[in-house]
């Protein structure tokens, strides 16, 4: 089938639902599912586009900005926009927003799962008394979990943090800022430190990469309205699947 067949209104527009936007980032995917638009083609232009489907300009740059934001197409400036192919697909994540994975992956229209490593209460580490501020005597809540998004591993996540904080870990679930929010001990700002790295032979194979594969080490403190330490984090992501943005602003002289 014809990019122009398949983009024709009359075949996808009337059995679709939803915004004009959704319905066709929709058929674009299943474009993309069925081999209309193969890996690394390039997208028609939006004006195109825009032209093919009878729809406005703004409508359609919507549904290409929510692919992008999926990782389904990757935009480049002065090329157009390309398909990713499954095992290319990098994640945009903002370093201005302290989101959990879960909930990024949800905007993306991503299902995210985990596998469990570890979880449950320890005797702290010398790194995380100090982190999270603990007395002689304390424990620590501890969660490490395989986090996948589409059945596609993506990070290794570690994360300790206070019993006051956390005093059941086996409470948690899919999401540990969703059991943090009902009890109302959310984060509310987060330093994070990034680092590349070269994957060992474990981080490697939980990943499904090789040994001394690129990643990215990210350790991340954060804290409550009050200023206490709630959560530290230390995680490795796959270098091949997350670009990590950040908003600058000059700074005023």
């Amino acid at each position: 089938m014809s990019v122009a067949t398949f983009l024709d209104p009359e075949n996808w527009m009337q059995s679709g639902s939803g915004p004009r936007y959704v319905r066709l980032r929709r058929r674009i995917e299943e474009g993309i599912a069925e081999g209309t638009f193969p890996a690394g083609a390039p997208l028609p232009p939006e004006r195109e586009i825009a032209t093919l489907t009878g729809l406005s300009r703004v409508t359609v740059r919507k549904a290409i900005q929510e692919l992008a934001e999926k990782g389904v197409i990757v935009q480049r400036q002065g090329s157009g926009s390309f398909v990713t192919g499954p095992d290319d697909r990098r994640v945009e994540q903002s370093l201005s927003r302290l989101t959990s994975f879960t909930d990024d992956m949800a905007r993306r229209g991503m299902e995210s799962t985990a596998t469990w490593l570890e979880r449950g209460i320890f005797f702290p580490s010398p790194e995380e008394v100090v982190a999270l501020a603990l007395s002689s005597g304390d424990s620590v809540a501890r969660l490490s979990r395989l986090r996948l998004a589409d059945g596609r591993p993506m990070a290794i996540e570690r994360a300790s943090l206070p019993l006051e904080i956390l005093p059941d870990p086996k409470s948690v679930g899919r999401s540990l800022y969703e059991v943090l929010e009902r009890t109302g001990k959310h984060p509310v700002r987060a330093i994070q430190k990034i680092s590349a790295i070269n994957l060992g032979p474990e981080e490697a194979r939980l990943l499904g990469l090789q040994p001394n594969d690129a990643g990215l080490k990210i350790e991340r403190m954060s804290y409550l309205k009050d200023g206490r330490a709630a959560e530290f984090t230390r995680s490795t992501y796959r270098g091949d699947a997350y670009n990590f943005v950040a908003e600058l602003r000059l700074a005023s002289k």
